[in-house]
């Protein structure tokens, strides 16, 4: 029997030793789980967000409108870059340290119970699901956003079984070991989380997917509403904001702005916004609130002006540095120099990928490598051996962050901007060592 930790440190240490002792379990075990601890949460309004990229981002956006309606909101989201409080979200702020121990000695008790009985412990994001749940119980929060971590169909998450509403944002190529290395089984996958009757909102970009997606909801009997570039139209593109306006008849006079440079961003801002309408259907809706809610977001690690012209992007995979490129062509002209690009890597993405697109499509002063700090990370030569195939600028190696960062504002110049992308751990790292500490984690 495990002694149970005595601190928010200690309770902290023990989730990350989860993965040492127990594996991932099916839907059935999550349930189990989730019965132990009471079923918490079980009668919220739950809305399911899956998708390869962008679901963060959707979740923080609906979060925000519902708050400005007056709604308390719960959000479960992952990755955390910086604390592992960031998962677990009341009305847009992370959990107390004495709030996460008060829900982890719960859920503690109830893993205990789960292998006392030969169940077997609750895995790493089972575990802090199930925090989630028992914390969003304690409150009074209406609305409840799931955030999935891997895929959806098997996820955690999906052990949920009556949402009010499922998302699916962008479909492209990540985690092909698990998920399978075609978009339509990537797709496949996350349209696991549509449930019979339950209505569907999803990013049409995609045509693979799209049609995975359609043809699961017409076999669910599911509502489905599909979101195309059509339903918007971008106004304004700067380095602070994207204006855009949407192509609705009652919408078209009026411009919202999302606060990140990000093109993309635009999209999981109208996936938002649609999804929110349909959530508050039947209720008085205050949409100059809503324009305030979207233009409030701050969403670390997405195209962050984290720095004096540095910018922190998570993009990790190849779908989110083509979306990563566009965004950086929209705004170009608007520097008088070329950009720093600094870059990491796990060994599991499809690193070759987005070297090969940084390359062709972001013209760079220089290309500066370096090394995340996991056993999974890529060396700084292997990357910079692969980024002098794709491009003949210079190409720097710097194992070190720290020593990155440094080599990174020498090579800018005056006006250009550093650009770092390629792992939500490099993200992580940015951020503490701006912060002066904490943790960080990727999927």
């Amino acid at each position: 029997m495990r002694k149970k930790p005595e601190s928010y440190e200690a309770a902290v240490r023990y989730i990350e030793t989860i993965p040492r002792f127990t594996k991932k379990h099916t839907l059935e075990h999550t349930k189990e789980f989730w019965k132990k601890l009471g079923n918490p949460a079980g009668d919220r309004k739950v809305i399911h967000v899956a998708g390869t990229n962008g679901k963060g981002s959707v979740c923080a956006y609906i979060q925000a409108i519902l708050e400005k309606e007056g709604k308390k909101t719960g959000f479960f989201t992952s990755p955390h870059l910086v604390s592992v409080n960031e998962r677990i979200q009341i009305d847009r702020r992370p959990v107390s340290d004495a709030e996460f121990y008060h829900v982890f000695e719960e859920v503690f008790d109830a893993a205990a119970e789960m292998e006392k009985e030969g169940l077997g412990h609750p895995s790493y994001f089972e575990f802090l699901y199930g925090m989630g749940m028992k914390a969003f119980s304690r409150t009074d929060a209406e609305y409840i956003i799931l955030e999935t971590g891997l895929g959806g169909r098997l996820d955690a998450t999906n052990s949920f079984p009556t949402p009010a509403l499922t998302i699916i944002t962008s479909v492209s190529l990540d985690h092909t070991d698990i998920l399978g290395d075609t978009i339509e089984r990537i797709a496949e996958e996350k349209a696991g989380i549509i449930k019979p009757g339950v209505p569907v909102f999803f990013d049409g970009g995609n045509r693979e997917a799209a049609e995975v997606i359609k043809r699961t909801a017409e076999m669910q009997g599911a509502p489905c509403r599909e979101i195309t570039k059509n339903a918007f139209e971008i106004q304004e593109v700067t380095r602070k904001y994207i204006a855009f306006s949407r192509t609705n008849a009652y919408d078209k006079y009026i411009s919202f702005k999302v606060p990140i440079c990000g093109i993309y961003q635009v999209m999981n801002a109208e996936i938002a916004i649609q999804a929110s309408e349909y959530l508050l259907r039947e209720e008085d809706i205050h949409k100059e609130l809503w324009r305030e809610a979207v233009s409030s977001i701050r969403w670390k690690g997405r195209m962050e002006e984290a720095g004096e012209h540095l910018i922190i992007d998570g993009a990790h995979n190849p779908g989110a540095v083509e979306a990563f490129a566009e965004s950086i062509e929209a705004l170009s002209g608007k520097d008088e120099e070329l950009p720093v690009l600094l870059f990491s890597a796990v060994a599991d993405k499809k690193y070759e990928q987005m070297i090969k697109c940084l390359c062709r499509r972001v013209p760079a002063k220089a290309y500066i490598v370096t090394e995340i700090e996991d056993d999974r990370k890529v060396s700084a030569e292997e990357l910079g051996r692969i980024f002098r195939q794709y491009t003949k600028q210079k190409v720097i190696e710097k194992a070190k962050l720290e020593d990155a960062l440094e080599c990174a504002y020498k090579e800018r110049g005056k006006t250009g901007y550093i650009y770092c992308l390629g792992s939500l751990y490099l993200a992580g790292m940015i951020e503490k060592l701006l912060t002066g500490g904490g943790q960080h984690a990727e999927l």
